[in-house]
C-alpha cells in the first residue's frame, strides 16, 4: 500500500545546484535557503501523495525534492496505493472540496479509511516530519499512532466553497495535523483553526526541461512536424483532462474565434494522472467533440508527449489558454508567462495572483469572454509582447522554485 518514489530520473545537474538560481532570484533568498538547510541537517522528511505521474503535485515534488536533497536535507517521497474504487472515492473528495456535491455513504467511508489504515501500518521508516498532500492520504495521520514527528497537510485544491459533507468528514483528520498549508487564505476550510494555517503558493522550476530556454525556430519546426500550420494562429491549453479545466469550454471558445479568424488552430495537451479515473471519460468526450475538426489537435502523455513537447508548444503558440472553472493554482499560467506568452485564464482560485498588474482583464468567467480576449490578443501583437514580458518578471519575483523551497523550509524549521 506504500511505495518509495525514485526521483533521480527527474532531475538534472543544473536544477540541483542552488547557486545556478542566484542570477534569477538574487542573493538574499539563496543565502537564506542555505542557512535553513544547514539548520535541518539530520532531520528526516517524508512527502506523501497518491501518484508520481500526472498533475501538479507530482510535478512539483519531482522538481522540489532533488534540489532539497542536494542541499543536504534528508527528504523522501512515498506513495499511498489503493484499489481503483479508492481513487474513485478520493476523486469525489477532490471534487467535493472544489464545490462539487458528493453524498458520502458508509461503503465509501469504510473503503477510504481502510486504505489509509493499511498504509499507515506499512509506514515503518521513522521520519521527523511528514508532509501529506491533498485528500487521498489525509487520514494516514490518524492511523499512524503517537509517532514522535511533526505532521503537515498540504492542500493544493481550491477549497474556498467545499461541499459540507466532504468538509465535515475530512476536517477531524486534518485537525490532528500540527500545521496545514493552503495556496491562499481564501482556501482555508472554515472549520480549521487559523493558528495552524500557513499560506504558500506553488512555483515552477525554470531549469526543468519543461521551462528551459529553447530556440524559437526549433520550437516552430517541432510544432510543424506535429501537423500544425505555422502560417496560421495557434491556441494552446495544457492541463489534465479534468472537468474543472473545462477543455470542452475551450473548444467552444475556439469555435467562436474561428467564426472571425477561420484559420485559427487549437492544440490541447493533457497528462493522464494515475489517481484520476474521470480523466479517461473526459478525454473520450473531447476526442468526440474534436473528431470532425482537422484544426483541433489533441496530444497526451500516452502518445509520448512529455515536458519538452509542452515547452515547445508553449513557445511556438500565439496565445495560451487556461480556462479553469476552479483551480488551486494552475502551474501552466506561470509556465506560459515565464516564456513571455500571453495567457487567457479563468478568474478563479490561485490564477489571478499569477497575472501581472495591468493585465487582469485577461481573466475571464465565460466562454464568450474567453473568445473575446483571444480575438483581441490575436489582433494586437504588441499587447501580447507587453503582457508576456510583464508576466515573466512577475513570475521571476514570485513563482520560481527557490521561493517555494525557502517558504517550506521556514515552516519546517518553525515546527521542529
Amino acid at each position: 500500500m506504500l511505495s518509495k518514489v525514485s526521483i533521480g530520473k527527474h532531475c538534472c545537474a543544473a536544477s540541483t545546484n542552488l547557486e545556478n538560481y542566484r542570477p534569477l532570484v538574487g542573493d538574499e533568498i539563496i543565502d537564506e535557503i542555505q542557512t535553513l538547510a544547514n539548520q535541518l541537517k539530520g532531520v528526516r522528511i517524508c512527502h506523501l501523495n497518491s501518484t508520481a505521474n500526472g498533475g501538479g503535485v507530482a510535478e512539483l515534488l519531482s522538481r522540489y525534492l532533488p534540489l532539497v536533497q542536494a542541499l543536504g536535507v534528508s527528504a523522501e517521497w512515498r506513495l499511498i496505493h489503493g484499489q481503483p474504487e479508492f481513487f474513485t472515492v478520493t476523486k469525489a473528495f477532490h471534487n467535493g472540496l472544489q464545490g462539487g456535491h458528493y453524498d458520502l455513504r458508509d461503503p465509501e467511508h469504510d473503503l477510504y479509511l481502510d486504505a489509509n489504515e493499511q498504509s499507515a501500518k506499512l509506514m515503518s521508516t521513522e521520519y521527523d516530519v511528514f508532509i501529506v498532500h491533498d485528500p487521498q492520504p489525509v487520514a494516514i495521520r490518524h492511523f499512524s499512532g503517537p509517532r514522535n514527528a511533526k505532521w503537515i497537510w498540504r492542500c493544493h485544491i481550491d477549497s474556498s466553497a467545499p461541499d459540507p459533507s466532504v468538509s465535515a468528514f475530512l476536517t477531524p483528520f486534518i485537525q490532528e495535523y500540527d500545521a496545514f498549508i493552503f495556496t491562499m487564505p481564501g482556501f482555508l476550510l472554515p472549520s480549521l483553526p487559523k493558528n495552524k494555517a500557513h499560506f504558500i503558493a506553488p512555483a515552477i522550476e525554470p531549469m526543468a526541461t519543461k521551462n528551459m530556454d529553447l530556440p524559437l525556430d526549433v520550437c516552430k519546426r517541432a510544432v510543424a512536424d506535429s501537423g500544425m500550420a505555422l502560417t496560421r494562429p495557434i491556441l494552446l491549453q495544457v492541463s489534465r483532462f479534468d472537468p474543472w479545466k473545462d477543455p470542452l469550454g475551450v473548444i467552444q471558445a475556439y469555435r467562436l474565434v474561428k467564426e472571425e479568424i477561420p484559420g485559427v488552430q487549437l492544440a490541447l495537451i493533457g497528462a493522464m494522472a494515475g489517481d484520476d479515473p474521470e480523466g479517461w471519460a473526459l478525454l473520450e468526450k473531447v476526442e468526440e467533440e474534436a473528431a470532425n475538426d482537422s484544426d483541433i489537435f489533441i496530444f497526451t502523455n500516452l502518445g509520448g508527449v512529455g515536458s519538452m513537447e509542452v515547452n515547445v508548444f508553449q513557445r511556438a503558440c500565439d496565445v495560451v489558454i487556461q480556462k479553469s472553472l476552479r483551480e488551486g493554482f494552475g502551474l501552466v499560467v506561470s509556465e506560459a508567462l515565464w516564456k513571455e506568452k500571453p495567457i487567457i485564464a479563468g478568474k478563479t482560485g490561485g490564477i489571478p495572483m499569477q497575472v501581472p498588474k495591468g493585465f487582469e482583464h485577461n481573466l475571464v468567467d465565460t466562454i464568450e469572454g474567453c473568445a473575446e480576449r483571444i480575438l483581441h490578443l490575436l489582433k494586437h501583437s504588441g499587447e501580447r509582447g507587453d503582457y508576456g514580458r510583464a508576466g515573466r518578471e512577475h513570475v521571476r519575483r514570485n513563482f520560481l522554485l527557490p521561493r517555494l523551497v525557502r517558504d517550506e523550509l521556514q515552516l519546517i524549521n518553525s515546527l521542529i
